[in-house]
């Protein structure tokens, strides 16, 4: 997901949108733990969209 994405969003729609990338980056991980997966740099950009997620809502909290 792209900043530009994420700044369009509401903090509600942040919220949800951040729970599901969460599951999903934890279905990856145990699903390459238990097997590699085929694209093992999927991992990191789920993370990454976390991590923009988490900063955008923090930005949101401190403004």
């Amino acid at each position: 997901m792209k900043q530009s994405e994420i700044k369009d969003l509401s903090a509600a729609q942040l919220q949800e949108k951040l729970s599901e990338t969460k599951k999903k980056y934890n279905d990856l991980k145990m699903a390459h733990a238990v097997s590699p997966i085929e694209n093992p740099l999927q991992i990191r950009g789920v993370r990454r969209s976390v991590a923009r997620i988490e900063t955008e809502l923090t930005k949101r909290e401190l403004q």
